[in-house]
């Protein structure tokens, strides 16, 4: 059981590195100095959180692994992150649609997945918990203020809700070490957050008078270590000290 364990912490730690990352590109770019402050804080969140359980990965694993080789010597199809988390940036309400799928989807995970029989995991969900109700309140907050905003803030937001919409299936896709975890205790069954991730999503967007797209149509393939081609670009900015100067020292 030690690789589904291993795997099942690779998607939750990639997922937070991944988006970090993405959310780190927004530094000194952000629209309002606040908002610039703000994104860069949440991203250095995820980063902690995907330490945790690089850290984790590292122990389980053994030899000379460290969350360091962990984050930066493997490649685009050794990594599990989430669809979602790899999107480009795009304008700020892309990213603030993007933001609000995956807040609301940590906040309801890890508010169960504290409950995990690993103890690891468990508080990992527990800390993580305590910054999600920050990051979906904030990201919240935001849809309703662009989508009740102005004719452009409320069409732009809407666009950008329509075009993430298909890559949401992909945080619930579970394959046979998830299940193998879940009948264990150690990983919740994301069949059970779905009804109240929806709950949320639908609640926030009548809030700011959106509408909930309708396309069925789901992406999927991250439990594979199936990615768009915007994951391998961001990787190869993002581990370039490592790989052009391999165990180097600071």
């Amino acid at each position: 059981m030690k690789n589904e364990l291993i795997n099942y912490c690779l998607r939750l730690g990639d997922s937070s590195l991944i988006l970090g990352q993405r959310l780190a590109e927004w530094c000194s770019k952000g629209p309002m100095l606040e908002e610039d402050i703000a994104l860069t804080n949440i991203s250095l969140d995820f980063f902690g959180q995907s330490r945790m359980l690089y850290s984790y990965i590292a122990e389980l694993k053994g030899g000379d692994e460290t969350e360091d080789t962990v984050a930066f010597r493997r490649n685009e199809r050794e990594f599990y992150n989430i669809l979602l988390a790899e999107r480009p940036n795009g304008h700020f309400g892309d990213t603030i649609v993007r933001s609000f799928f995956v807040d609301a989807f940590n906040f309801h995970h890890y508010s169960k997945l504290k409950e995990s029989k690993d103890s690891v995991i468990a508080a990992f969900a527990e800390k993580s918990l305590k910054e999600v109700v920050y990051h979906l309140r904030h990201s919240s907050e935001w849809v309703i203020r662009l989508g009740d905003g102005t004719e452009e803030s409320k069409l732009k937001v809407q666009t950008s809700l329509n075009e993430l919409w298909s890559y949401t299936g992909d945080m619930f896709d579970m394959n046979d070490g998830d299940h193998l975890l879940t009948s264990e205790g150690i990983a919740i069954d994301l069949e059970e957050i779905k009804p109240l991730w929806n709950a949320t999503i639908e609640s926030v967007l009548k809030r700011g008078k959106l509408d909930l797209p309708e396309s069925k149509y789901m992406q999927k393939g991250s439990r594979n270590a199936m990615h768009s081609e915007y994951l391998g670009h961001l990787l190869c900015e993002m581990q370039y000290i490592q790989r052009a100067y391999p165990n180097s020292q600071w």
